[in-house]
């Protein structure tokens, strides 16, 4: 059991962390969808979907391929350290040669809203270059962090980045164009050099937030040696560029339904659907979060138990907990929608339908994120490549073929398609390559039956607190009497 408490007191800490950070952010987006009309939200939205895609090619798979190299090579951690950044750090540079001398066609190609100036959108920009570049370069410090067992600092510093960013939003948008209505002190000097409601506030925010993390880092940065060792280098790019392909992918699948909404939609409705979407999709966050903060604690834990006798026992007890847990946070979402609409403005709620759809999708994602474990242990990343590159295709061609017509519906079920398709991928794949003793059949019951219950409680009862909770009740007491005794044999220890 001892090797379940270490896994899970460091889930714990992630999951605190990330839970704690993006629930602050997501308050932000409260801020935002009352600050910023749909059409202005929605170059938020486009803006950071870009930045999602360039942030996995910059990081070129080499957080993933850090830890299977110091599984391999426990004896040369230094050199996997040095190899790992010193990969990142050359894309960087040659990202940086690149972009800086073509930001306008840049910006002329990613601009979405014809109402904001292309001097704005030039700015927005070069915030995003500056962003990409500073966060590609923390990567391999923090998944140090993680290797070494050290999740309180590495959840420090991700707090730290969001209370800057968040305070420095609340500055921007509420802060100084409250000194300026009420003529306060300084209220001159702000009238002639800021500009109240300027999206490019967010962005500065963000970049200011990076670089404060970037130098927090140095401790772990100062540790680098600028020595890369050629054989391993090669070894590590040649293991990275699947998975490189495959977050790639990924990322395609979270991004590319706002990209192609700005791009297939009329120009006069596009940015304001992108926005709805946007915003709507940000209520979902809160069961991602609960993904990402798993995958934050499970990955290098996985990577650790590789070589234990019982490692796939381990895997599959993860695997049945996991599922029980996304299943009531989703039901829990979905029977508190009408609370949690309230967390965007009125002129969002139209958008409210994509949220069910996009709950079941990174119920999905997350059981796939345990899947394949199985390609990464057994150093097949192509699988992971092949897998994600169908969930893009599927993603695109449905988005491209159904957006015409459906709007932003059409990419609620582009997103669940895809990561249904590419779960169902993994497993089947992975028990033939890498047999895991999956409960196929209990993890199933807990799915669909999460799925029923949310049906009923949106569409049947029409979104009722009282109904849908009571439905989150008894699907919890439920669970609680099926597992009861694995539940107080692990409280007894």
């Amino acid at each position: 059991m001892s090797t379940a408490k270490k896994f899970a007191g460091q889930t714990a800490v992630y999951g605190l962390t990330t839970v704690a950070g993006r629930t602050l952010n997501f308050f932000l987006t409260s801020l935002y969808t009352r600050a910023y009309s749909p059409s202005v939200y929605g170059i938020f939205g486009n803006m950071f979907s870009w930045a999602s895609i360039f942030n996995a090619l910059l990081a070129f798979g080499m957080e993933t391929t850090y830890f299977r190299y110091l599984n391999k090579h426990s004896d040369s951690k230094q050199k996997v350290y040095n190899n790992s950044f010193g990969a990142i750090f050359i894309i960087t540079v040659l990202f940086l040669l690149v972009t800086l001398p073509l930001v306008k066609p840049i910006t002329a190609w990613i601009r979405i809203d014809r109402h904001t100036s292309m001097a704005d959108y030039v700015n927005y920009t070069r915030f995003f270059i500056g962003i990409l570049v500073i966060d590609a370069w923390c990567v391999i410090p923090f998944a140090k962090l993680r290797a070494e067992g050290r999740p309180g600092r590495y959840g420090m510093l991700k707090l730290v980045n969001i209370f800057i960013f968040i305070g420095l939003n609340l500055l921007f948008i509420v802060g100084l164009p409250y000194i300026i209505n009420h003529q306060l002190p300084g209220a001159g000097f702000l009238l002639a050099n800021f500009r109240p409601g300027w999206l490019g506030y967010v962005f500065l925010s963000n970049l200011i937030a990076s670089f404060v993390t970037f130098l927090m880092l140095l401790p772990e940065l100062l540790k680098l040696r600028p020595v890369l060792d050629k054989p391993m280098l090669s070894e590590m790019l040649k293991y990275s560029w699947p998975v490189l392909i495959a977050n790639f992918s990924f990322i395609i699948n979270e991004t590319s339904d706002k990209l192609l909404l700005g791009k297939l939609l009329p120009e006069s409705i596009s940015s304001g659907q992108v926005g709805i979407y946007t915003a709507c999709a940000k209520i979902a966050i809160f069961l991602n979060l609960f993904v990402q903060a798993f995958r934050l604690g499970a990955e290098p834990f996985f990577f650790s138990q590789a070589k234990n006798k019982n490692a796939t026992g381990t895997y599959a007890q993860i695997m049945n907990y996991f599922i029980i847990a996304v299943a009531l946070i989703f039901v829990g979402l979905m029977a508190n929608i009408e609370l949690l609409k309230y967390f965007v403005g009125k002129s969002y709620w139209s958008g409210l339908n994509v949220v069910p759809l996009l709950l079941l999708g990174y119920v999905c994602l997350g059981i796939y994120m345990n899947l394949s474990i199985w390609y990464k242990l057994s150093d097949q990343t192509k699988y992971g490549l092949y897998i994600s590159s169908v969930g893009a295709v599927l993603t695109i061609v449905i988005n491209v073929v159904f957006i015409p017509k459906y709007s932003y519906m059409a990419s609620a079920w582009a997103s669940l398609t895809a990561y249904a398709s590419m779960m169902i991928m993994s497993y089947i794949w992975g028990q033939k390559n890498y047999p895991i003793p999956y409960n196929l059949k209990k993890n199933l019951t807990y799915i669909i039956s999460s799925v029923i219950i949310v049906f009923l409680s949106f569409s049947v009862f029409h979104r009722s607190l009282l109904i849908g909770n009571g439905l989150l009740v008894l699907f919890a007491g439920a669970a609680f009497m099926a597992e009861r005794k694995q539940i107080m044999a692990i409280l007894k220890k």
